[in-house]
């Protein structure tokens, strides 16, 4: 695939403040940063991973380019049209073009209601189509991610974990969007399903040519079926570049430091684990200069007092770093 697309989604400067209350009065006494001045294109047709540690903000910076998050700070263009900070209804005509694949698809289905009902909820808001061809749709669906058509009388509860992602992920496609935003879509599940249901994505996005916004944790995972990777730490992007080149030339402390903790069983070689110091800080109390200087192995004074520049120091390969 060429990763020299245009892009589908332009995210200039985001920032994504939540309000920390006092106890008394229910004052407005700081903020927690979740998303810190991050900037990246996603170009159509790939599949754009986003990594780091839990706590580093990569589900609200998902949540905030679909709207689901109210935007505090910057641009969020979709397709070239600015959609950050607008209302749900003035939201609503993109949201067939912009959906979600949720991490626990348990909690994102009403337990009363079956699942025909569940997937032909979009049809009904969105389309004009009649009862029969709603139904038959719903019948299409179920097909096309692996699951039979008697399973749109079933409850969620009666199915596997398995085959309620797929139900998920019948229910982001079903409106035939352009970009869907997988939020951890396959950590829930077992090493053999989280294969089957990877094998789907790829599929759905050559036959729907989809765009993610592939959201892990799991590096092994995102190795496998992204195309370009971004590394985030406490709500800041540290790094940016094509998968092979970021496993294989990693240029970030920090991005040394996550790739170094994956298991590569390879006889008679020895792999170093590079291993960081303390916790990642409390967003709430943001650190001054780098994000990452408290933990970080090549840190200086300048570090602590100044934010690294976001630049690109070799083609398609971005990092925000004082000593690269």
């Amino acid at each position: 695939m060429s990763l020299k697309t245009e892009p589908i989604l332009e995210v200039s400067h985001v920032k994504k403040y939540f309000p920390v209350k006092s106890s008394f009065l229910k004052k407005t006494v700081g903020n927690v940063q979740a998303v810190e001045n991050v900037s990246v294109d996603v170009r159509e047709g790939e599949t754009l991973g986003v990594v780091g540690e839990s706590g580093c903000g990569k589900s609200t910076f998902g949540r905030t380019v679909l709207g689901l998050d109210t935007l505090t700070e910057g641009s969020i263009k979709f397709r070239g049209e600015e959609i950050g900070g607008l209302s749900d209804r003035q939201l609503k005509k993109y949201k067939k073009e912009m959906q979600m694949i949720f991490q626990d698809p348990y909690a994102s289905l009403n337990p009363r209601q079956r699942v025909g009902e569940a997937l032909e909820e979009a049809f009904i808001i969105h389309t004009k189509l009649s009862k029969a061809e709603r139904v038959q749709r719903v019948k299409d669906l179920l097909k096309e991610v692996g699951l039979k058509e008697e399973h749109a009388e079933r409850y969620p509860h009666e199915f596997s974990g398995g085959q309620r992602q797929r139900i998920g992920i019948a229910r982001a496609v079903s409106l035939n969007p352009s970009l869907i935003v997988c939020d951890e879509a396959v950590s829930a599940l077992d090493v053999s399903v989280q294969a089957q249901i990877i094998k789907l994505l790829k599929e759905l996005q050559h036959s729907h040519q989809l765009t993610y916004l592939f959201i892990s944790h799991d590096l092994g995972v995102v190795r496998h079926i992204c195309d370009r990777v971004l590394v985030m730490y406490l709500g800041a992007t540290m790094e940016l570049a094509p998968a092979e080149e970021l496993f294989a030339n990693p240029l970030h402390p920090y991005t040394q430091a996550l790739l170094s903790a994956i298991p590569r069983p390879v006889p008679g070689r020895k792999k170093e684990r590079i291993k960081l110091q303390g916790d990642l800080p409390n967003p709430a109390n943001y650190p001054s200069g780098c994000p990452f200087h408290t933990r970080c192995p090549l840190a200086h004074e300048r570090c602590r007092v100044e934010v690294p520049e976001w630049r690109e120091v070799q083609p398609d390969h971005f990092v925000a770093c004082h000593e690269v």
